[in-house]
């Protein structure tokens, strides 16, 4: 039962790790997507053709 214990223990203090390291990446912008912007101009504007069918 102590081993349930220890481990339970070990397994949270992993989990907030892992969590305050990906709370200090967000914060240093980590995820900020900066190339995405520059080239979201080229692509919005796509003409969409559909077939139709004149009998």
């Amino acid at each position: 039962m102590g081993v349930i214990y220890v481990m339970l223990t070990a397994s949270v203090i992993v989990a907030l790790v892992f969590f305050i390291a990906f709370i200090v990446s967000v914060k240093r912008g980590q995820y900020d997507d900066t190339y995405t912007p520059s080239v979201r101009m080229l692509f919005d504007d796509e003409l969409i053709t559909e077939k139709t069918n004149k009998e």
